[in-house]
């Protein structure tokens, strides 16, 4: 099942090095690359279908071109690198195991959209990882292919690496502007879009990591190349952490549309010791949870994902198996949310804090059937009702929580131990 596109030289021992790198093709689509017209690149990109990897899945070819054009303003990409998602951890690979293969990317993107000035706004934790990829960048800098004359063309290319202080929020792409700008990172209310007025009130493009790295192959191997992995409309392959309740946890690149029960089983391994599957998380944290007989009828695909009322995410699948506590591990999920809140919104500062203390409320054997109704009000009071989408990444999974799974909630009401999850 697995396709070896972005990983292909993952397992290669030093390949984070320039000179490994080369020997296994890293930039050997600059040639290339600087015989087309930008936008021609853009028309490829578009031709393939790459969506956002960050978790959107918006078209990223479709992005680029929703910059303006005549602007007396420079033109900005940010690399998103974040990655403080939950359960998420398909970046790092790519920064640890192939940073090169991301900065061909850079140079990609930034000749498609006629930019100079390109930033990597990386998770301020990975410190390990960061030095990795700047040892990559000074590489890359000293073997020309980036600074003032990129190739020996006339064309520039500076890239700075900018480190997060650890706030979740700075993930969402305004949020990440600000902090960049030296503010405090809160997400800006839009529109504008930062493709029309972003960093520094200019245009500016921002994409995953995943998404740029992924700009190597299709330029070197075109569209039809690419597409010819996945679904018509989720084209492509896409890095899988997988991780909870499986034999096998661990990083797996895979064309979408595969069945999920296939990729669980077959992929990794199986529900692990031998116990029977009670939910899955398909995408992260802050993607609604999926039954079993949800997960036998979905795909890792966009498409599918939505028909059953979820989200793919960042790819992120967490296998949960018969033992799990759902009312506990709702209490976890909304503790993190509430505490990774910037406070700049209302709903959002307030809401959560008092869903979490409604929560602990009920697992202290103190809570009461309204108790559960007004916990699912709030959840339908807080999401959409502030500037970013972080509430949202909280009341979207705690709502698919109790609607799924409401018996275990109300058995810390009635205090029916035999109803709860195996301990």
């Amino acid at each position: 099942m697995e396709v070896k596109i972005l990983s292909a030289r993952f397992d290669i021992e030093d390949n984070h090095t320039l000179e490994v790198a080369q020997k296994h093709g890293a930039y050997g689509t600059l040639d290339k690359l600087f015989s087309m017209e930008p936008v021609e690149v853009i028309e490829e990109v578009k031709k393939s279908g790459l969506r956002g990897r960050g978790g959107a899945g918006f078209p990223a070819g479709v992005k680029w071109g929703f910059l303006p054009k005549g602007l007396d303003k420079p033109t900005y990409l940010a690399v998103n690198s974040d990655e403080s998602e939950p359960a998420t951890f398909k970046d790092r690979y790519i920064l640890v195991r192939d940073p090169h293969m991301m900065i061909e990317g850079i140079i990609i993107c930034c000749w498609a959209i006629d930019c100079h000035d390109a930033y990597i706004y990386i998770r301020g934790e990975y410190t390990s990882q960061v030095k990795i990829l700047q040892a990559a960048i000074d590489e890359a800098y000293e073997a020309g292919y980036l600074g003032e004359k990129v190739c020996g063309k006339d064309f520039r290319i500076d890239v700075t690496v900018h480190r997060g202080a650890g706030a979740y929020v700075c993930g969402e792409e305004t949020a990440l502007l600000e902090s960049i700008e030296g503010k405090k990172g809160q997400p800006r209310s839009k529109p504008p879009f930062p493709a029309v007025e972003g960093l520094y009130g200019c245009p500016t493009i921002i994409n995953n990591v995943q998404t740029i790295a992924s700009l190597p192959f299709i330029l070197e191997n075109g569209a039809d190349a690419y597409t010819a992995h996945g679904t018509d409309k989720s084209p492509g392959t896409h890095l899988f952490g997988i991780s909870g309740h499986v034999e096998k946890p661990g990083m797996y690149e895979l064309p979408l549309g595969l069945p999920m029960m296939d990729v669980i089983n077959q992929v990794a391994g199986g529900v692990w010791k031998g116990r029977k599957l009670k939910g899955v998380i398909p995408g992260g944290s802050s993607t609604p949870v999926l039954t079993v007989d949800e997960a036998k009828t979905v795909s890792l695909d966009y498409e599918s994902m939505a028909e059953h009322g979820t989200m793919f995410g960042s790819g992120g699948v967490v296998v949960l198996d018969e033992t799990v506590d759902m009312v506990k591990l709702v209490e976890n999920l909304i503790y993190f949310y509430h505490h990774e809140s910037c406070g700049q919104c209302t709903p959002c500062r307030e809401g959560l804090g008092w869903m979490l203390k409604i929560v602990r409320k009920l697992l202290a054997g103190e809570g009461s059937i309204e108790d559960i109704d007004l916990l699912r009000e709030l959840c339908d009071n807080i999401e959409m009702k502030t500037v970013c989408v972080l509430s949202a990444a909280c009341t979207m999974p705690v709502r698919s929580y109790l609607d799924k799974f409401r018996d275990e909630f109300e058995a810390y009401v009635r205090d029916d131990v035999s109803a709860h999850a195996n301990q």
